[in-house]
């Protein structure tokens, strides 16, 4: 497995950018249309006067996995013509192919095949490799490929089947019964053989003698093997030999005589350079021992000399001055891979990072088993320190994109990128990697969108990033997900709040296509369901405060979603929440904010004039509630009723000569350089209330709110002004007769304040 993540020259982490060739394999993946249509019954076709060659079909299907597309039926139907397209080494993962779609991709007369995840395939397709296997050279049939299995994980019958691929050089098999009639006599050219998890029952061995080309021979988690081992030592062409366990529970692993049984396979495979021996106890119990060789006899016997090798594994001891390439310690029993004197040039174990990483490349398709390495680099990064970070990130994030329906993976991988992500080296991320990051984590919690586990180190690890610029190449996804998190996992749970927490941090900062977005989803309709949850049961928490503050930022200058707060009852719970918690000024401020969103949408403004509403704004005009927030709020959201006129104020009581009275007197209260805890992205509101010569105490409040916010905030607020020609409009205002003195007195200030503004910009 070749590390993606790189160290770049200029210090950062990155990947390696697309080449040409892979964002035109992108390009097509996302545009099917390019080469095919859709038939009456909707499949797709490929164009008739399309002639696709092997390298860019093979590269096809590998690149439309890539990019994350669900491999099906329908997409393999477009190679169901064998003469305009070629198909020859075909790695299949996490597909819902069918057995339909397996039989068109054989009839291609394949090279290669591997199969991981692939659910839909039964056992009743085995006969496909009967017809169609004589080209295959390489067969790999992962988890969950059922071809030669039952898809019940307690059926240990086997499937009467024959490999009838006399050219097979490579075959991977993953939980097979091994019937004692499967004969391998006939694959001459077998030199790759991997029976992970297999069940050898019956079968013996000694099958495999007759073999001249193998030299790999994977018996992980096959037990138990020790009758087996005589038939092991006569392959002795064998250079890669795996005989290691899992798990070492129920006496699996467990050798009676480890140092002779060790020492027994070395002296007969005298070829190997990879051996793994991990979770058995076959490397003894660490006393050393020395091996005894004598000089050669044509040198004088006055100069021979005692030659002693060392070794803390005694069953090794041949190998001292012949090391292994690769030695698996991973879990031995008394802590092989932690002794000093091992005879390999690479060791995988939990000793130390060098170890641990090497574990995890090894074994990265074996999910059980990498889930415990993935923990162990995650107590590194937790308690210790990891010093080759891009190795670390390449194998995590390769482990998760491998096995993504594996649950456990899943979990511990995201949260050791956690602990990556937090760490210093975060900075040094490039884009694509970020983007590689992010994908990966919600690949996992859209998998395993029912596991609290998953979406808590997922949201989390979400944390570390910049919102929204980090996520927005996946923006929609990562709502739903998010919104799934808010309304349906554990209420005021910790998921639930980190949740509610990312989505309002993320409607805050968008424009306005994505808060349509927001509300098309149901964002303001599950807002309103956690408030209504709490006001039934009178509980104030953190989530009502933030659901209330969501609502505030996707109703901001988005008309629809004022609407769909007001059709999902919220004033009535606006009304409820203002009763039973009077006496929270974040809930009071959020609520008032996003009554000010609602009263700038001139259409829906008649559903706020009522005796109850225009009663409940009035009286607010009057709080000293977090500053001058909830008074200005219920100011402007009255500003805005009044200026559709006398006529709109169909009601008696109070009276807008009332209402707009005690409006001015509580805009004359409020101190000009109050520090606010608002954020405008337009002045377009409150200018089109400037120009309302027929009520001027609307034009006061929004020259007040224009003079306050320039006067704070100058930097940002002063060319906001300039840029919606707001100058222009406040001397227009100047020079009309209708606004009072006070009015234009404001007025002045705020053309003051953006002209001395513009002289300390230029002076800058």
């Amino acid at each position: 497995m070749s590390c993606k993540v790189r160290l770049m020259e200029d210090g950062s982490l990155d990947e390696e950018p697309l080449t040409l060739k892979e964002i035109a394999y992108q390009k097509l993946c996302n545009n099917l249309d390019i080469i095919s249509n859709h038939r009456p019954d909707g499949q797709r076709i490929l164009n008739s006067g399309i002639v696709l060659p092997n390298e860019i079909c093979d590269g096809f299907l590998e690149n439309y996995q890539r990019f994350n597309r669900p491999l099906d039926d329908s997409v393999i139907r477009l190679f169901e013509d064998t003469q305009r397209t070629s198909l020859k080494i075909v790695n299949l993962r996490n597909s819902t192919l069918s057995s339909v779609g397996l039989e068109t991709l054989m009839r291609h007369k394949l090279f290669s095949l591997s199969m991981w995840y692939c659910d839909m395939i039964t056992v009743g397709s085995h006969h496909l490799l009967a017809h169609y296997g004589d080209s295959l050279r390489s067969l790999e049939l992962g988890i969950s490929s059922h071809l030669l299995q039952y898809a019940e994980p307690n059926e240990k019958e086997p499937v009467d089947f024959q490999l009838t691929c006399p050219h097979l050089r490579r075959l991977v098999l993953n939980g097979v019964v091994m019937h004692h009639r499967l004969q391998f006599a006939h694959l001459h050219d077998l030199g790759h053989l991997d029976l992970t998890s297999c069940v050898l029952a019956n079968f013996s061995l000694e099958a495999l003698v007759s073999l001249p080309n193998l030299h790999t021979l994977i018996l992980f988690n096959v037990w138990p093997i020790a009758n087996q081992l005589h038939a092991i030592c006569c392959l002795r062409r064998l250079c890669t030999l795996d005989i290691s366990i899992s798990s070492s529970g129920n006496g699996q692993g467990t050798y009676d005589l480890p140092d002779q049984t060790l020492e027994m396979l070395m002296d007969n495979l005298r070829h190997l350079t990879h051996l793994d021996i991990s979770g058995t106890n076959l490397a003894g119990n660490g006393v050393a021992t020395k091996e005894s060789t004598s000089a050669s006899s044509t040198q004088l016997s006055t100069k021979m000399e005692q030659q002693f090798a060392l070794t803390d594994i005694p069953g090794l001891a041949s190998r001292t001055q012949r090391p292994l390439q690769f030695l698996g310690l991973y879990h031995t029993a008394h802590w092989a891979c932690k002794r000093h004197d091992i005879p390999a040039l690479e060791v995988a174990g939990d000793a130390n990072e060098q170890q641990i990483l090497t574990a995890a490349r090894y074994y990265h398709d074996r999910p059980v088993l990498l889930t415990r390495v993935l923990n162990d680099l995650y107590h590194l990064f937790r308690f210790e320190n990891c010093k080759d970070i891009h190795t670390a990130l390449d194998v995590v994030l390769s482990a998760m994109d491998r096995h993504l329906k594996f649950k456990h993976m899943q979990i511990s991988g995201s949260a050791t990128l956690f602990y990556i992500v937090k760490g210093r080296e975060r900075s040094k991320f490039g884009t694509l990697l970020r983007n590689h990051i992010i994908r990966t984590l919600l690949n996992g919690m859209e998998m395993h969108l029912s596991d609290d586990t998953m979406l808590r180190n997922g949201y989390l690890t979400l944390t570390q990033f910049h919102m929204p610029i980090d996520v927005l190449f996946e923006y929609e996804r990562l709502i739903k997900i998010l919104l799934h998190g808010v309304s349906k996992t554990e209420q005021e749970g910790f998921v639930q709040r980190i949740a509610i927490y990312l989505l309002n941090t993320l409607a805050c900062q968008v424009d306005g296509r994505q808060k349509l977005f927001l509300g098309e989803l149901g964002v303001v309709s599950t807002m309103l369901t956690l408030i209504k949850d709490r006001l039934t049961r009178s509980v104030f928490d953190d989530v009502m405060e933030v659901a209330w503050s969501t609502m505030w930022n996707v109703t901001d200058e988005t008309a629809i979603n004022c609407k769909r707060f007001l059709d999902g009852r919220g004033m009535e719970y606006f009304l409820k929440c203002l009763h039973t918690f009077p006496d929270r000024e974040e809930l009071l401020r959020n609520m008032m904010g996003l009554l000010g969103n609602v009263a700038e949408v001139k259409w829906l403004r008649p559903k706020l004039m009522t005796q109850e509403f225009i009663e409940v704004f009035a009286r607010l005009l009057d709080s000293l509630s977090d500053g001058i927030e909830v008074s200005y709020n219920a100011a402007g959201v009255l500003a805005h009723i009044a200026s559709d006129g006398a006529d709109a104020w169909t009601i008696k009581t109070p009276s807008r000569e009332h209402v707009l009275d005690r409006m001015v007197a509580a805009i004359q209260r409020w101190n000009l350089k109050s520090e606010r805890n608002i954020n405008y992205r337009s002045f377009e509101p409150i200018l089109s209330l400037v120009r309302c010569y027929e009520t001027p105490e609307c034009q006061h409040w929004a020259v007040w709110a224009l003079a306050n916010l320039t006067q704070v905030y100058p930097e940002k607020y002063c060319q906001l002004v300039e840029q919606e020609n707001g100058i222009q409009i406040l001397n227009e205002l100047i020079e009309h007769e209708s606004p009072y003195s006070e009015i234009k007195r404001i007025a002045r200030l705020v053309i003051e304040q953006c002209d001395s503004g513009s002289e300390r910009m230029i002076e800058g």
